[in-house]
């Protein structure tokens, strides 16, 4: 991502130079294209998608040097949906909002909408098989229509979490890394009078990487308030570990990942690998397999999925690929793709495939 630095203009004159160590950064990620769906609700159906290989984002970024290896740090990121220029979260800057102080020995400190660990261990660390083959399809979803998260777009869109949820009023800690140890710990009060943990969430990170071995684990509960005045709590907790390696030119990721809806006794777990192969400076290729198993309220239902991505870059910031996506279920169940954003997008049969060709850039 190329990075192009703006200065601040102030109005006020006398108190510019209280800024001269600061800077700010604008940034972007774009991607569209053309996808067929196999099976949406009994129907193929061919259609503009976009944030698939990543999401489409625009943020603006700052730091401020405070001397002695202390920084104010901050971000504003949004995300829309390129077909309609629309905003895909609540407020301007849904995706992240917050600003923190950063310390090379003391560590890093945040507050405001942040992601939980689930993302920053396991994500962010690239300990995520699906970035590697192709995105946003190859994160787990499936033929868990009874799971039943809140607030979530169909229920069981990325239950795992790893694509990356935002959680709002947080208080999050990184710590400075130890001899490739890292770790962390989040905290969203629920500001619920007179019950400290209604409408609460938590989260914890552990990550180690030495070279091109990294390792990450994480767990997050989120406790989301009742659909209806006085209804009880609905907590759902993840918890999930990835593990990547670089071969030379091939990246390696492994990853397993769970969820459980405490309210309804809703649980299910993924199991993940991927590889990206850079065959040339321009040329790439990722694929990865996965296994999905839901408990006995999800009908124990499971599916395995295929994914696989052809990349071509036209230059460092701009890629063109293609990418195909298979999921078969058990019998009798819906197969449903992550990703398709319709709550009756499930598939009609045990089976569903996505075919895509898209082009993403950077800014």
């Amino acid at each position: 991502m190329r990075k192009c630095s703006i200065a601040i203009m102030l109005a006020v004159l006398p108190v510019e130079g209280a800024f001269a160590q600061s800077n700010v950064t604008m940034y972007g990620l774009i991607d569209g294209g053309i996808s067929y769906v196999s099976n949406q609700g009994g129907h193929s159906v061919t259609r503009f998608d976009d944030g698939i290989f990543n999401p489409n984002l625009f943020g603006i970024t700052g730091a401020e040097d405070l001397g002695g290896g202390t920084k104010v740090i901050f971000k504003l990121e949004n995300q829309f949906q390129l077909g309609t220029g629309a905003m895909l979260q609540q407020g301007l800057f849904g995706r992240n909002a917050w600003v923190g102080l950063d310390n090379a020995q003391l560590g890093k400190l945040t507050l405001g909408n942040v992601y939980d660990f689930m993302y920053t261990s396991l994500t962010e660390a690239g300990n995520a098989p699906p970035v590697f083959s192709g995105g946003l399809y190859n994160f787990a979803a499936g033929p868990f229509q009874k799971l039943g998260i809140p607030q979530n777009p169909t229920g069981w869109f990325d239950w795992s979490r790893t694509s990356g949820i935002p959680t709002s009023n947080s208080i999050k800690y990184e710590s400075p890394i130890f001899a490739g140890l890292s770790v962390g710990a989040l905290y969203s009060p629920g500001g619920v009078a007179g019950s400290f943990g209604s409408n609460s969430a938590m989260s914890f990170g552990l990550n180690f990487a030495n070279g091109p071995f990294g390792v990450g684990a994480a767990y997050t509960q989120k406790k989301y308030p009742g659909s209806a005045s006085g209804s009880p709590q609905i907590p759902v907790w993840n918890w999930g570990v990835g593990a990547h390696y670089a071969f030379g030119p091939v990246y390696t990721a492994a990853d397993f990942v769970t969820v459980r809806n405490s309210f309804t006794g809703a649980g299910a777990y993924a199991g993940q690998v991927a590889a990206n192969w850079q065959i040339t400076p321009a040329w790439s290729f990722g694929a990865s397999y996965m296994y999905m198993k839901g408990n006995d309220v999800l009908d124990n239902n499971h599916a395995s999925q295929l994914g696989a991505t052809l990349n071509y870059s036209l230059s460092k910031r701009t890629m063109m690929y293609a990418e195909g996506v298979y999921q078969r279920a058990n019998s009798g169940a819906q197969a449903a793709i992550n990703g398709i954003m319709d709550p009756t997008g499930s598939s009609s049969s045990a089976s569903q495939a996505i075919a895509r060709v898209g082009l993403r850039t950077t800014f």
